[in-house]
């Protein structure tokens, strides 16, 4: 299982790359922002109050631009989840289907390897990859700080990309399940797409409207501390999220030891068409 790990991961290193100094670079660039309209900061706030609610909803309704806390609360960590959630999305869905589809998988699956070992090396490695890319964006921000008018609390910044890591661990879990259950990579891809958008929309909404409030509460983003993580991180919420991540995975794992792997290009959703509608492989 180590081997697949190591192997996986080594494989993985110009995602991590790339995405991780992407974030980091990012990270770096908002508080220079900062610093460069601090002292107009209350201008700033006045001019944020004459937007719609309907556009402020999706901030957060405890962030305050009178710190730099609140400042990466409203211009980072608010839309992290749909940036990184595209990462988690596709390395999910891609870690057994992708090389299934591919043709690749049934090659590697006769080597001397259980599915097991397979499927959990390659899972850990997804793990692994989060994490540094995680570190990364904390990094960098930590970094630009030191050039900053403004300090922010390293171990308290943890708890924001802790929270931003629970819910990438959820969205790579239902992805890889889907992959396991429908027919495609793409389809998995495309549904677990569909739910982190629709969990974006549904979270910022749900204040304006009470029939959305009582779905928000099965939305996972719900959940997510993008502007509340300054107060400490909430432990029912991360533990959560991990956990529903961890049920989708093992879901996915027990689906995976148990069917067939596709050779490449096969796969549909088998539904059997009309009588009307078949028509054979010989006929003209």
């Amino acid at each position: 299982m180590f081997a697949v790990f190591r192997h996986t991961l080594g494989k993985s290193r110009g995602a991590i790359l790339g995405w991780g100094l992407t974030l980091a670079v990012l990270a770096m660039l908002f508080i220079p922002i900062y610093d460069s309209f601090a002292d107009d900061i209350e201008a700033f706030e006045e001019l944020l109050e004459i937007y719609p609610p309907e556009l402020m909803a999706f901030f957060g309704e405890n962030v305050s631009l009178s710190t730099l806390e609140g400042f990466i609360s409203l211009e980072f960590f608010s839309f992290m989840p749909l940036v990184l959630g595209v990462y988690a999305v596709l390395a999910g869905s891609g870690l057994i289907a992708g090389d299934e589809e591919s043709g690749v998988l049934d090659l590697v699956a006769a080597q001397p390897v259980s599915r097991s070992a397979l499927f959990w090396g390659r899972l850990l490695s997804i793990w692994a990859s989060v994490i540094l890319i995680l570190s990364l964006g904390w990094v960098g921000m930590m970094f630009a700080t030191t050039f900053s008018i403004a300090s922010l609390d390293g171990a308290l910044l943890v708890n924001a990309f802790a929270s931003l890591g629970a819910l990438l661990f959820f969205f790579v879990g239902l992805a890889l399940m889907l992959s396991m259950v429908l027919p495609s990579r793409r389809s998995a891809s495309m549904m677990s797409g569909i739910v982190l958008v629709a969990s974006f929309f549904i979270t910022g909404l749900a204040s304006m409207n009470e029939t959305i409030d009582k779905i928000a509460d099965f939305s996972p983003l719900t959940y997510y501390q993008g502007d509340s993580w300054v107060n400490g991180l909430e432990s029912g919420w991360f533990l959560g999220l991990m956990g529903s991540g961890l049920v989708f995975m093992l879901l996915a794992w027990w689906r995976f030891v148990r069917r067939d792997i596709r050779v490449g290009g096969e796969g549909g959703w088998k539904l059997k068409l009309p009588k009307m509608l078949q028509f054979g492989r010989g006929q003209a």
